[in-house]
């Protein structure tokens, strides 16, 4: 009788460190995906590690095209937009705004603490999907559900699932979002659709993944092969490690960005008018200034 494979693995193709920069105001952000070694990663736009303190933020500013993830780590952020939503993030929430058709917005940590530290991902919209109306999914961390595969690995499912366990996010294209802590000594698997495009990005520690046991360091991006394979084996060794597994089915879109709108062609140039003049999604940014920043 032949031995029994153990299955494919995908493998690493590109470690890139993610560079501490300023943006904002104050604030300091260690961009993951969005940086000129990786411009963008089909589905995914950008990913920002942020720190801010207390004097620092993202006051008013617009969005076009795509969809925002906030998820808090520590502290806690303030979150108000020109159609009156408004509220607070702590440690462990989620905030998925689709900005659609159009959004402007203001982000702010809370004043009476020392910092604020999370993830803001910018996942981009199907063309169908880009003028659609804006739209919040928040969840508290106690919402979010877990999977534990083994004793000493926990995966908190933002979006997509792991190891039997949804989340109940609604993703306008498939798109997984996976929060991995994992003890010493320990090895998981995680499910990945042969499609899908993904990434790691490690926030602490080190993790070695694939067959080859690529080892991924702290404020790294690891992209994955895109091999067909539809899992990925994670390990780690002699620490902890905490990192993020994102992946998504790719848009095959053309993608034409300036700042914060994401369109698929000339029609960016619109874009700046209908902001300019306050129209086609912009009526309400008329003589708004938030009351956070």
């Amino acid at each position: 009788m032949a031995p029994t494979l153990a299955p494919r693995s995908r493998s690493i193709t590109k470690a890139i460190l993610s560079k501490e920069q300023s943006e904002g105001a104050g604030a300091r952000v260690r961009r993951s995906i969005g940086r000129p070694e990786l411009r963008n990663h089909d589905p995914f736009l950008m990913l920002d590690e942020f720190n801010v303190d207390k004097n620092g933020g993202f006051p008013d500013h617009p969005h076009r095209g795509f969809e925002t993830v906030t998820y808090m780590i520590e502290g806690q952020f303030q979150h108000e937009d020109f159609a009156g939503h408004k509220g607070t993030i702590g440690p462990g929430d989620l905030q998925w705004m689709t900005a659609g058709r159009g959004i402007v917005h203001s982000e702010m940590p809370v004043k009476s603490q020392t910092r604020a530290h999370g993830l803001q991902l910018w996942i981009n919209l199907p063309k169908e999907h880009k003028m659609c109306e804006p739209q919040y999914q928040e969840l508290l961390d106690s919402q979010i559900p877990r999977a534990t595969p083994q004793d000493g690995v926990v995966v908190k499912v933002i979006a997509g699932e792991s190891h039997g366990v949804k989340s109940q996010v609604y993703t306008r294209s498939p798109t997984m979002y996976l929060d991995f802590r994992m003890d010493k000594n320990k090895t998981v698997t995680q499910t990945i659709p042969s499609t899908f495009t993904g990434f790691i990005y490690m926030l602490k520690g080190k993790a070695y993944i694939g067959s080859k046991e690529f080892e991924g360091n702290a404020h790294h991006t690891l992209t994955l092969s895109e091999n067909g394979a539809e899992t990925v084996k994670i390990q780690t060794k002699d620490e902890d490690a905490h990192f993020v597994f994102i992946a998504g089915e790719p848009l095959k879109e053309p993608i034409v960005q300036h700042g914060p709108f994401v369109m698929n062609s000339k029609e960016i140039y619109d874009t700046f008018v209908d902001y300019q003049f306050n129209q086609n999604g912009f009526e309400r940014a008329l003589n708004w200034r938030s009351t956070i920043a």
